[in-house]
């Protein structure tokens, strides 16, 4: 897919929003590099699971229907698992999302993973949304299990990591954004 002037719709939490790169993620990158027309809707501590009317389903649902959508791209939530959030509420969530974006939208899906780190129920989460893609047309950028992604030496990854979940400022221009716009460039 051709990026240029296409509007992207990015909905996620902290790492969607940039949290520990004072608000600038891949998101603004990309719209930076590509010329997207880019639409956060990005909350810091949400979760996929429709609990909290900031969750993302919630947030979703308003957004403007109308408005012509080219892609749209889901972060796997790790507050989710952070949380403990029932799985099953996370998978319906992302059921909900994956049939509402293509009934509203009709553009493609990707849903995102988190880089690698040590969090079970994040893995149980990935796992889920793998198995998901049987029976829903979307894409997965899976950086949890990108081999290009686990190779990087552990100096870049203090360089690229703020934290085990979210990027420096660094780590989205060097690592994440380059991998997000050949992924999107693919679909």
């Amino acid at each position: 897919m051709d990026l240029k002037g296409k509007s992207v719709l990015f909905l996620g939490s902290s790492v969607t929003f940039g949290s520990a790169s004072g608000g600038v993620s891949f998101a603004d990158m990309m719209q930076e590099t590509c010329g997207i027309h880019m639409i956060k809707e990005a909350v810091s501590g949400t979760t996929l699971a429709d609990v909290k009317e900031t969750s993302y389903v919630a947030r979703l649902k308003r957004i403007d229907k109308g408005q012509k959508i080219d892609l749209f791209i889901c972060q796997l939530s790790t507050n989710d698992a952070v949380k403990k959030i029932e799985p099953a509420k996370t998978e319906q969530a992302i059921r909900f999302i994956l049939e509402y974006v293509k009934d509203t939208f009709d553009c493609p899906i990707v849903f995102y993973t988190g880089t690698y780190f040590d969090d079970s129920n994040y893995e149980r989460l990935v796992e889920m949304l793998e198995a998901l893609q049987g029976e829903y047309d979307f894409k997965i950028l899976n950086l949890w299990r990108d081999p290009e992604m686990l190779a990087v030496c552990e100096a870049d990854r203090k360089r690229y990591m703020a934290d085990p979940i979210h990027p420096s400022e660094v780590g989205y221009r060097e690592w994440w954004t380059p991998r997000f716009i050949s992924f999107c460039e693919s679909i």
